[in-house]
């Protein structure tokens, strides 16, 4: 898609890149953009390094005043695209108020919700975890009962946090109070509404999968199948170890990317990325995906550095490709990969990283990212929300890369104070 009036051949399609302050997301879209030769135009509430781009002010935290100031810059897009979970909604109604494809407002915002997405998919039906959404300020019982019907063992969850903070398991009464007061703190120092419900859900045991797609009118394309070989069974859910392409059954990734697909559709999505976190249980002795969270964004942190596509293409090149109505081809088959995200250990001053010379000569390491520097404080999850950083890996097999992985982890030192 080229912008009214312009000659394709002549004028390379301008795209709005919205990125957040605060994301891991910045380089690898500015380097995917660079080498689509895209004209980028860049709306952020930091001070990134944007490599020269032209920038709008924009705020989350002020959507509609952001909205006035891209329109007031008197440019013409082709494409709006967020980089990151903050700038989903105003990226959807800039795209409204051009004209552009988009989602809806209210899918972005129910996809961001983890009590609507419950609601929405019951409502579906999508195959899900029995759940019961707790108002903010409800008393023990409320929350003791809350958790009897959606069965022991259970998870209490914040509905609105991202990256496995706010999320406890609790496998009796008394545990389901002290994980909602622990969420209720976190919740209180992330700035978070205080009229914030809970989510109380039953646990899924079994292996998890994560899938990442992109939808064109309401269809899926699935771009990657993640396995997650250390699926944490609580009472915390730091992820650490993905690997690719899925090690599953191809009947259950059939029936998980399914489901997926279902599931964004029964919130609204129908453009852009999507990323599902779904749990392989059992019903009627047969593996059952059911889902856990569906985003409207692609794989977070650096992680989407494991994936290659034709002609070297990086996910990030996909995303822009579809916002620009380009065809996504499915992915060919991937050798593979995977990465580590090193989880914070415990809480402190962090002061270095040791070993990362030994980690990265492990057979089969490819790279090493420490994103926290030296000097920050540092907490682990569910309190915290940031990885130390990403380990990344190739190999003959997933099991080849989830050794090399393990064995370069434990070669790191991680000193805090």
């Amino acid at each position: 898609m080229s912008e009214t009036g312009a000659n394709p051949a002549a004028e390379p399609p301008r795209v709005l890149l919205l990125i957040p302050a605060r994301t891991y997301r910045a380089t690898d879209f500015l380097t995917a953009a660079g080498r689509m030769g895209l004209d980028l135009v860049v709306g952020s509430d930091g001070a990134l390094p944007l490599g020269g781009h032209p920038v709008v002010h924009v705020s989350p935290g002020d959507v509609d005043g952001s909205v006035g100031r891209i329109l007031a810059c008197g440019k013409r897009f082709s494409a709006v695209v967020a980089a990151d979970t903050p700038m989903l909604v105003l990226a959807a109604m800039v795209a409204e108020r051009m004209g552009l494809p988009h989602n809806p407002v209210q899918a972005v915002s129910a996809a961001a919700d983890k009590a609507e997405q419950r609601r929405l998919w019951a409502a579906a039906p999508v195959a899900q975890p029995a759940f019961r959404i707790v108002p903010a300020g409800a008393s023990e019982d409320s929350l003791r009962r809350a958790a009897e019907q959606a069965g022991f063992p259970c998870v209490v969850k914040a509905v609105s946090l991202s990256a496995s903070q706010g999320i406890l398991r609790a496998d009796d009464p008394d545990a389901v109070v002290a994980a909602a007061r622990r969420i209720q703190r976190i919740l209180a120092a992330a700035g978070r509404p205080a009229d914030e419900p809970l989510l109380v859900e039953e646990y899924v045991p079994g292996p998890e999968l994560s899938i990442d797609g992109l939808l064109t009118s309401g269809g899926l394309t699935v771009t990657a199948l993640f396995d997650k070989p250390c699926a944490p069974g609580g009472p915390t859910f730091e992820e650490t170890v993905l690997t690719t392409p899925s090690r599953l059954p191809g009947p259950v990734q059939a029936e998980a990317i399914a489901t997926a697909g279902r599931a964004a559709r029964a919130l609204g999505l129908t453009h852009g990325p999507i990323h599902a976190e779904l749990r392989i249980g059992q019903r009627d002795g047969r593996p059952w995906p059911v889902m856990l969270e569906l985003a409207a964004r692609s794989i977070g942190g650096l992680c989407s550095r494991t994936l290659r596509f034709a002609d070297g293409r990086s996910l990030e090149e996909l995303v822009l490709a579809n916002a620009l109505g380009r065809p996504v081809p499915r992915p060919r088959a991937a050798r593979p990969a995977g990465v580590l995200m090193i989880p914070v250990p415990r809480r402190g001053i962090l002061r270095a990283v040791e070993g990362r010379s030994d980690a990265t000569a492990i057979p089969g390491i490819t790279g090493m990212t420490i994103t926290i520097p030296a000097g920050q404080r540092v907490q682990p999850l569910p309190d915290g929300d940031r990885y130390l950083g990403f380990i990344f890996a190739k190999g003959g097999t997933c099991d080849d890369v989830e050794k090399s992985l393990g064995t370069a982890h434990a070669q790191l030192r991680i000193v805090i104070e």
